[in-house]
């Protein structure tokens, strides 16, 4: 089965397993400590179960990487899939409509597909490198947005120094957390923000790595916060800080974080 293909059965698949979970306090019971060392509640390991019953029946790679269960052996041919069954799971819990299915397929280390599928609104935004990002089959690209006194910007940060973003922050025109960050990085692909800082240093590459995809196949710029190439370990305890613009923005957003 091909991986966008396989994916689009997997969301229908996990939005009929969490319906009745969403928004409540069943859904936001704790089980366990997941791989990535947080807390795995109830929501997740459904949807999480949804897609390792899936691989199974279905190997579409070697290996799954995933937040939740961590890495699991599939027995496929090739390749890694990197999964987080909800990106936003507090939204989920709490019943905001902003959480999301992340998928990225993966060989050689290099990401080649990937699949943000918005489980609230039913949007989903899938790219193929050198081919392109999507929205619902339609491709996207990156605002034209080169101020950052006109930008909207989405910035992310618990239990961090916020004179790091100050300068910014009195820049920038508005001031959006949205707490999810595969969909972040799609709404830039899409233009709808102009850019996403993560300053946690928690963001792994099971949150990142298909949104990173949609972002720079529609013309987006992704680092770290000092303007490097950003790469993740092909694992879940170990976190980056990300910064994800329009590519206009990008040097501008860099020095005021400097």
């Amino acid at each position: 089965m091909e991986f966008l293909e396989a994916c689009h059965l997997l969301a229908r698949e996990i939005r009929g397993a969490i319906g009745g979970l969403v928004g409540t306090e069943k859904g936001g019971k704790n089980l366990c400590i997941g791989a990535d060392g947080t807390p795995t509640k109830e929501i997740d390991r459904v949807a999480e179960d949804c897609v390792i019953a899936f691989l199974e029946k279905h190997p579409l790679c070697r290996t799954l990487i995933s937040e939740e269960a961590g890495r699991v052996d599939l027995g496929g041919e090739k390749g890694t899939i990197f999964l987080d069954p909800i990106d936003g799971t507090y939204n989920a819990v709490a019943g905001i409509p902003f959480y999301a299915l992340s998928v990225a397929y993966a060989e050689d280390g290099i990401v080649l597909k990937g699949f943000v599928h918005d489980l609230a609104g039913g949007e989903t935004f899938t790219a193929i490198r050198g081919q392109g990002a999507f929205l619902d089959g339609r491709p996207i690209s990156v605002s034209r947005i080169s101020r950052l006194d006109e930008c909207a910007m989405s910035v992310y940060g618990r239990k961090f120094d916020p004179r790091r973003v100050m300068h910014i922050g009195q820049k920038i025109r508005r001031w959006r957390l949205l707490g999810a960050s595969a969909l972040e990085l799609s709404y830039i692909g899409c233009g709808r923000i102009d850019g996403f800082i993560d300053l946690r240093g928690t963001l792994r590459v099971t949150d990142a790595a298909a949104g990173m995809l949609v972002c720079t196949e529609a013309g987006g710029m992704v680092s770290d916060l000092e303007g490097r190439p950003i790469r993740f370990p092909d694992e879940v305890t170990i976190g980056r800080c990300m910064v994800a613009t329009n590519g206009i923005l990008h040097h501008k957003v860099i020095e005021y974080l400097r």
